[in-house]
């Protein structure tokens, strides 16, 4: 039986790769083959590249308004029924998540466009006198870095892909997409979009890379004098590999990457709501989520209530074949090898002292269940690194300033939660938890559209993406004549 074949897009064209290699699309549920897709060569990225590149040129000229209601046109589009059926005939076979982490793909991405096409405000610039010659009147205008080369990963490959490409594009930058080797078909389905919507030929370029080709070919996308600006949303691994090659040309880079989020939960907290959230942030899509809720760090007055209630909903949950069975809630980890890593961080830390009181350690192939663990600081394993599987570790404190210098002890900065009764107190404690969004009374897995992630440093990487990163904020001065120079008084 032949499997759907995922093609490059270059200058507005799907073509293969030009030396036909391709690779394979596995299941990690199952280990088929449910796709393959041309591996791009050298020649193909710089073809990607040159194709932006000259396209630029009359992108960036193009008007605000025309940007504008090309991104509304988008959100129309996606937002139908024949789009939804599409992404939940896709993503599921490629990414073994469950159906109902896809299920609102489209409407959050329809949600992005329509904010992303309201920015268009902020590129207006703004004229004022002069502060230093007099007479001289200023333009001050943000303009479009030129090529963007944009890499996003398989969790959630529709809406991370859109996320990439959206701000560079509305602010007049051109873009070649790097998919993931894991989901380059449900990836490529943003070509069909904004083809659809009607954007010009050369914007956007997709291409696929194989994993053995592709750390070589990113490095030389990055060094090519066109290219002036890489994001990239993953691990902090990769990132710090992004991060020095950008550095090697003096190019900046912007980064999304790993999370550890705490949920900070105090004695006057809901129970019952706080439990909810935490395990939709921590078990949604298996964990595999940039800002899953992965420590719990609770006052010890409702401690035992809040684990117990956590517990009681997590072993409501069961892992496994999310398209063959209807039973299971969560699905495969990516990969057998990301499930040892998640069974060995759980031994680590029973063998450090931590107790598992949901889970027993175990993997069948890239599936694990829910697991909880008690008894857990800093300096274990479990604590410090991102599990990105469906993992809670509970730490329990006396003092509110103890939870917060808690929750604060990680390398990571991207998302938080804060759970309290007393909402004044909350906005002073909330600003004390050092992430880049700290939902109040809500779950780790939020961001807003006109504010979106930001990690503070660290793991969670920096930068935003938001149109100040893709624009150099450039001025103009027109002198007036007879302007006196002390040369020549």
């Amino acid at each position: 039986m032949s499997v759907p074949f995922t093609q490059l897009y270059i200058d507005g064209r799907l073509v293969p790769s030009s030396t036909s290699e391709t690779f394979d699309v596995r299941s990690s549920y199952s280990g088929d083959v449910v796709g393959t897709a041309a591996s791009a060569s050298s020649a193909d990225c710089r073809a990607a590249i040159e194709a932006a590149a000259k396209a630029f040129k009359t992108w960036e000229q193009t008007s605000l308004v025309e940007r504008r209601d090309l991104f509304l046109k988008a959100a129309s589009i996606v937002e139908t029924e024949k789009w939804e059926k599409k992404l939940l005939q896709v993503v599921p076979q490629e990414t073994s998540c469950a159906p109902y982490w896809v299920a609102r793909h489209a409407h959050v991405v329809a949600n992005m466009l329509r904010t992303q096409a309201g920015m268009v405000n902020f590129l207006r610039g703004e004229i004022y006198p002069s502060e230093t010659a007099p007479g001289a009147q200023a333009i001050s205008k943000r303009r479009a870095k030129g090529v963007v080369l944009g890499i996003a990963p398989w969790n959630a490959p529709f809406p991370l892909t859109v996320n990439t490409i959206a701000a560079p594009i509305i602010s007049g930058n051109t873009v070649v997409f790097k998919s993931s080797e894991l989901s380059p078909r449900s990836q490529s389905l943003v070509v069909d979009l904004f083809e659809e919507a009607g954007l010009p030929a050369g914007v956007f370029n997709f291409i696929s890379i194989s994993r053995e080709n592709a750390p070589a070919l990113t490095a030389e996308i990055i060094a090519h004098p066109a290219v002036r600006i890489t994001n990239f949303t993953g691990s902090d691994r990769v990132g710090k590999i992004i991060a020095m090659e950008s550095a090697k040309h003096l190019k900046p880079c912007v980064l999304e990457l790993g999370g550890k989020a705490p949920a900070v939960v105090l004695d006057d907290a809901n129970v019952i709501e706080a439990a909810k959230a935490i395990v939709w942030g921590a078990m949604a899509h298996s964990g595999q989520v940039c800002m899953s809720t992965e420590r719990v760090i609770v006052q010890s007055g409702i401690a035992d209530r809040i684990v117990s209630a956590i517990k009681e909903l997590s072993s409501q949950l069961k892992a496994g074949d999310v398209l063959g069975d209807p039973a299971p809630r969560l699905g495969a980890l990516f990969s057998e090898s990301s499930a040892d890593s998640v069974v060995q961080l759980l031994q680590d830390a029973k063998q450090h002292g931590a107790e598992i009181i949901l889970g027993d350690t175990s993997k069948q192939g890239a599936v694990v269940q829910p697991h909880l663990v008690t008894n857990v600081k800093p300096g274990m394993r479990i604590w410090e690194k991102e599990s990105f599987g469906p993992v809670i570790v509970f730490a329990v404190v006396n003092s509110v300033d103890e939870a917060i210098e808690l929750a604060n002890a990680s390398d990571y900065s991207l998302s938080a939660s804060l759970w309290t009764s007393d909402l004044y107190a909350a906005q002073s404690l909330a600003a004390q938890i050092r992430a880049g969004a700290t939902s109040i009374n809500g779950s780790t897995i939020h961001t807003e559209g006109t504010d979106s992630l930001l990690g503070l440093g660290g793991a969670s990487g920096y930068g935003r993406f938001h149109i100040e990163s893709y624009t150099d904020k450039r001025v103009i001065v027109t002198h007036p004549l007879g302007r006196q120079y002390p040369l020549f008084m």
